[in-house]
């Protein structure tokens, strides 16, 4: 292990980023009483090109007027090989009010991306005087992207918190798919006879995830776009908690329920996470490494382990 100790992420709860279009202020106040984690209203793809400036006031309006109560509140600004992104920024911090948390930048390929935005970022908030910083979510969608996840996680000090987009990074990537996250029909392993379908975004997640954790941000799993398959939904939610991340995305609000059911630690799970966190204090005190508990070895990486656990659950609990 490496003497330079593994930063921790920002303490909030993100089991759940529901996403909304600018140009429909008439879901927000819904959204706002919703009990999604994170709500990120929406300039990029949702939104079509006329509709972007309107989108766009209507997002600075809302920010102000309505009460998101203790939710973290972004917005995804457009790409930056678009001629909308930095207007977006522009107008945001120079007419919005401070109850703006998050900008989420998407298609990010590399560090300069991040570095262009952060300069535009600082330059608005220091010539307006806003004294709460803005905090960034990055979008993991491209080949580029994911060959230069370590980079971009570690690019700026605002960055809080990495998703992937798994559509585009499906469309950069060539793959012959057209769905958005889930399994895939051609993509089975066959044995005996009988197929099995691996999952094929598990190597993505899993370099966002280490890139992240590396460098103190919170790793999220992007969408699933059928938003009828409740099962489906909670399968690749389980697999995404189960390699670390910490929230997933909601296009519709039926899935914010299934994501807060996922991400939150049952209340059997912190219990176990507990006695074991217990039977190790009382294995230190006999000047023990490792002891057993339910007939199972546990030491300090099973102390880490459970800890884990029970921080996710305290810090939901304290909402």
């Amino acid at each position: 292990m490496s003497f330079r100790i593994q930063p921790a992420p920002v303490a909030r709860p993100n089991r759940c980023q529901l996403f909304g279009p600018g140009s429909r202020p008439a879901i927000f106040e819904k959204m706002a009483a919703s009990a999604a984690d994170v709500i990120n209203l929406d300039l990029e793809d949702s939104v079509a090109p006329d509709d972007k400036a309107p989108a766009r006031k209507n997002i600075i309006e809302a920010i102000g007027d309505i009460d998101w109560g203790r939710k973290t509140l972004s917005v995804r600004i457009n790409g930056l090989d678009t001629p909308y992104w930095y207007r977006d920024v522009v107008d945001l911090l120079e007419n919005a009010s401070d109850r703006l948390d998050q900008i989420m930048i998407p298609k990010v390929g590399c560090a300069a991306d991040l570095y262009a935005v952060d300069a535009l970022v600082t330059a608005v908030e220091r010539a307006k005087g806003r004294t709460k910083p803005i905090s960034f979510e990055v979008i993991i969608e491209s080949a580029a992207g994911i060959a230069h996840v370590e980079e971009i996680a570690a690019a700026s000090p605002r960055l809080q918190a990495m998703s992937l987009g798994a559509a585009d990074f499906a469309a950069s990537m060539g793959m012959a798919t057209t769905g958005i996250g889930g399994t895939q029909e051609n993509y089975y392993m066959l044995r005996e006879g009988q197929k099995y379908w691996p999952d094929p975004w598990h190597w993505a997640q899993t370099a966002i995830v280490a890139a992240c954790r590396t460098h103190g941000v919170l790793p999220v799993d992007g969408p699933f776009g059928d938003f009828s398959d409740d099962e489906g939904f909670r399968a690749q939610a389980l697999r995404s908690a189960t390699l670390g991340m910490v929230g997933k995305w909601a296009i519709h609000p039926k899935q914010v329920a299934l994501a807060n059911e996922v991400f939150t630690p049952s209340d059997e799970a912190v219990a176990d996470a507990r006695a074991i966190l217990a039977a190790m204090e009382e294995a230190k005190k006999s000047g023990a490494g490792a002891t057993t508990y339910r007939g199972k070895l546990i030491d300090i990486a099973s102390m880490r382990q459970a800890e884990v656990i029970v921080r996710q659950a305290e810090l939901i609990a304290g909402q």
